[in-house]
């Protein structure tokens, strides 16, 4: 007769280098309130609270966009969360918006960590061998576990080119059954869990698609699952966004199958008290920092978050400074999902660089009614593809001044009813003058006369709160479904 074992995992999704407490957004009673969440410090307790309950017993895992979404992130190159990182003891990560820095500097960056970065879908463009390794073996308290890493394939498609040089990227869907069938015969492993930075839909269908796999943390949709879903006899888990939540799965385990589990959705709540050794590092990365983050720059009336598909408050306050600074008609951005919300009351330089980390120049573009409606027909399959593995977008394109009418449940290329620049109907042939960020807010194939204005993101939002003194962006139904 065999003995249960016990196992818990522990899983941090999305943080996006949310090194302190911040605003996160949750739904009560039907209505958005705002609260304090958040913060490696406060993650490092609950992990070694954990950790003090079941010695041995806890497999803590990483699903990626870690080392980049925050200032002091994105001006270390990452490099100023690997001592933080390594505090927390991960036991293994993948990655999806690690590779802004480009493949040489994320090595780097996974060379100093005391953890594998794992994915199984990432090649060498020249030798086409693995660049990472694709699964580890782990023992926890007799029990062998195999663990599979899956990044995010979107990388070396709809990311800018220098995220991937040198580097290609598959779906990782041909390469799961091989290594599973490796880890469960030949490495006799009693559990297998994938890491996955693939995405909620793209999961599902992954999950239909290979057998074997015992659980599967999801990443890259910033889904908070309260309750875990099952596929194929998989438990799948993801656990929010920015590290308000970790994501925690107890299971009970004899003769190589999972006999009872039992889930939680801990909020990293500003009550638990931070580990006092990963603040103190945590103090030591912001302190150069502080003054340059702190400055209040202008007022909202209304709160600025990033959480909904089709519009939100704080892409319509970007996307107003671009119009203000450019004097062009309609302006465009990409559909991040990262950024942590904004209560009513003081914006600060901090806010600005969680909005756009990347802060890249602010650029023009001339434009005709026919490309504009080519370029949202691609964005919106993009986004919303039937078919779980072409979507390859974050949320939809974030646009201003204009207004489009769509039909989401009509076939690629045929969404878009109606579209408004201004009060008139889009004409084909007309060039209308857009001002963008980034590739994805207008890829390279549309327009031509593009060009980038001698300001980046940043400053743009800093003049534009500062004439403006206090904003509200609110919702306009820019984009309508109908």
């Amino acid at each position: 007769m065999c003995h249960s074992k016990q196992l818990t995992i522990l899983q941090m999704n999305d943080s996006h280098a949310y090194l302190e407490l911040h605003s996160e957004m949750f739904i009560e009673h039907g209505t958005e309130v705002y609260r304090d969440a958040g913060g490696y410090a406060r993650i490092a307790s609950i992990f070694k609270q954990v950790r003090k309950e079941n010695p041995n017993r806890v497999l803590t895992l990483d699903n990626g966009d870690t080392f980049h979404g925050t200032y002091p992130a994105v001006t270390s190159k990452g490099e100023a969360l690997i001592s933080i990182m390594n505090m927390l003891e991960f036991d293994g990560m993948t990655a999806h918006w690690e590779f802004a820095y480009g493949p040489k500097q994320f090595k780097k960056i996974t060379s100093m960590l005391d953890y594998p970065m794992l994915a199984a879908n990432i090649y060498d463009k020249e030798t086409d061998e693995p660049v990472f390794p694709s699964h580890t073996i782990i023992e926890k308290d007799g029990l062998t576990i195999g663990v599979i890493g899956v990044a995010e394939h979107i990388v070396d498609k709809t990311m800018p080119p220098h995220f991937s040089k040198g580097l290609y990227f598959t779906l990782g869907n041909e390469e799961l059954p091989r290594i599973i069938e490796q880890l469960r015969k030949q490495d006799q492993v009693d559990l297998i869990v994938v890491l996955s930075h693939f995405g909620f839909p793209q999961e599902v269908k992954l999950l239909k698609e290979v057998d074997g796999i015992d659980v599967l943390l999801s990443g890259h949709t910033h889904n908070r699952i309260t309750e875990p879903v099952i596929v194929n006899d998989t438990i799948m888990i993801q656990s929010g966004c920015h590290g308000s939540f970790i994501g925690r799965l107890d299971l009970e385990i004899s003769n190589g199958k999972i006999q009872h589990f039992n889930h939680q959705l801990i909020e990293v709540v500003k009550e638990i008290d931070p580990d006092p050794q990963v603040q103190h590092f945590i103090d030591q990365v912001m302190e150069p920092y502080r003054e340059i983050l702190s400055p209040v720059i202008g007022q909202t009336d209304i709160a600025l978050n990033r959480y909904a598909q089709l519009e939100t408050t704080m892409d319509n306050l970007l996307l107003e400074s671009l119009l203000d600074v450019s004097g062009a008609e309609i302006a465009f951005s990409n559909g991040w999902r990262y950024g942590a919300p904004i209560p009513p009351g003081e914006i600060t330089m901090n806010d600005l660089w969680n909005i756009i980390p990347t802060n890249p120049p602010v650029s023009i573009v001339e434009i005709t009614g026919a490309e504009i409606i080519q370029m949202l027909e691609e964005n919106i399959e993009n986004t919303f593809a039937s078919d779980p593995y072409k979507q390859m977008g974050g949320y939809l394109k974030r646009c201003l001044g204009m207004k489009m009418f769509i039909k989401l449940e009509n076939p690629n290329g045929m969404r878009v009813q109606d579209l408004f620049i201004g009060e008139d109907l889009v004409e084909k042939e007309k060039v209308y003058h857009a001002t963008f960020v980034t590739v994805q807010g207008v890829p390279k194939k549309y327009g031509k006369n593009r060009s980038n204005l001698d300001i980046n993101a940043i400053e743009a939002l800093k003049q534009y709160l500062e004439k403006k003194g206090t904003v509200s962006p609110e919702l306009r139904g820019t984009v309508e479904l109908v």
